[in-house]
């Protein structure tokens, strides 16, 4: 089985860079999975910063949902750096045929089939108060149990604040 890496922690937090500066310690070339949608100007913005901060050394495959295929596709090719599993739960559940508790199956039998390293982005959402409307605390669970699914079965979990880690599970090797 591969490295399983999760990284978490809240918007801004830096969380982004330090997957990637891990990504870039492990080979020279890295596949960076994308699950935005830029549906609007300021999303388009934020793409576009993430794109010029990685630079060279990256490949990138948009994939807003079927997170399984494409890690099974890339695997043996290179480390990949999935990059972001809110935003993929969002997509998911947004879907008309979304089904993200079979996606999020899918993707952890995909996880444990890796054979090359495999670093995922979330953000930590259990932090803050309990939303006020319906959707966002469905969200808000969801997201919880994804990653408590993905935590456990991770050889790692850091979790990013102010741009520094802190190792919650496992360690570097």
């Amino acid at each position: 089985m591969g490295r399983i890496v999760l990284v978490t922690g809240g918007a801004k937090s830096g969380k982004s860079a330090w997957a990637e500066a891990r990504a870039e310690a492990l080979a020279p070339s890295r596949i960076y999975v994308a699950t935005a949608q830029a549906f609007d100007d300021e999303m388009e913005a934020r793409i576009a910063e993430h794109l010029t901060r990685r630079g060279d050394g990256w490949s990138t495959v948009e994939e807003p949902r079927d997170l399984a295929r494409v890690l099974d596709e890339t695997d043996a090719q290179a480390p990949r750096l999935v990059d972001c599993l809110t935003l993929w739960l969002s997509n998911e559940m947004l879907a008309q045929d979304g089904d993200w508790r079979a996606g999020l199956e899918a993707l952890k039998d995909a996880l444990l089939r890796q054979a090359a390293p495999v670093i995922l982005v979330t953000n930590e959402v259990g932090s803050g108060i309990v939303p006020d409307n319906a959707l966002a605390r469905q969200f808000q669970d969801a997201a919880g149990v994804v990653n408590q699914a993905v935590g456990a079965i991770a050889d790692e979990v850091v979790l990013v604040v102010a741009g520094q880690a802190l190792t919650i599970k496992g360690g570097a090797t």
